[in-house]
């Protein structure tokens, strides 16, 4: 019996393959994506989460009790970073000059740094804002990592976070897209600096 018996050609396009079976899922809008995915995602978290979004605000509004979840996943030897964009720099003030909106990149960035300082000291946390020469390219592109899971966000022209498309990520082998999008935000944080206490 041939291969195109048991599996036609018809059934081969749509069943994924190869480096295709790390997209779990794509949502048009980051909005789109279930709340309580990002708190399941978090949550099941053991050996790392990567918060590589430029200003990362908004999980404090959609995951309840985020700050204690880090709080308690770094005292479990969690690794836990956020890596987030200057709200002095320049690429900051262009961008809130491209989105025109009222909650500004460097009033969401700044919400973020307050929420983090409340949190106090915590061992496993480490925070960075990427460098001057690479903010450009962590505003378009935001990597969100949960040990193998991942959500990736391409940033549209003029559009704020919540209105990009999500695509949600399982890594599945070396060189797939998981690490491709992963190795970008380790790139990042390497050449970030820590921002001051």
């Amino acid at each position: 019996m041939g291969e195109e018996m048991i599996w036609p050609q018809s059934v081969k396009d749509r069943v994924k393959s190869g480096y295709d079976r790390e997209l779990v899922h794509s949502y048009p809008y980051r909005s789109a994506c279930p709340s309580d995915l990002w708190g399941e995602l978090i949550r099941g978290a053991g050996r790392e989460m990567f918060f590589a979004g430029y200003t990362n605000y908004f999980l404090w509004s959609q995951v309840p009790a985020f700050s204690e979840t880090l709080r308690r996943k770094a005292g479990a030897g969690c690794r836990v970073r956020f890596l987030i964009g200057d709200p002095e720099g320049d690429v900051t003030r262009d961008r809130e000059r491209a989105e025109k909106v009222t909650l500004t990149v460097s009033t969401r960035i700044r919400t973020t740094l307050e929420q983090l300082s409340r949190m106090g000291p915590v061992d496993g946390l480490e925070i960075r804002f990427s460098a001057a020469g690479d903010a450009v390219y962590h505003v378009g592109l935001s990597v969100f990592r949960f040990d193998d899971d991942a959500f990736v966000t391409p940033h549209l022209a003029r559009l704020v976070g919540h209105d990009a498309p999500l695509l949600h990520l399982r890594r599945q082998a070396d060189g797939g897209m998981f690490d491709r999008f992963a190795e970008h935000a380790e790139e990042l944080w390497e050449q970030g600096s820590r921002v001051p206490a």
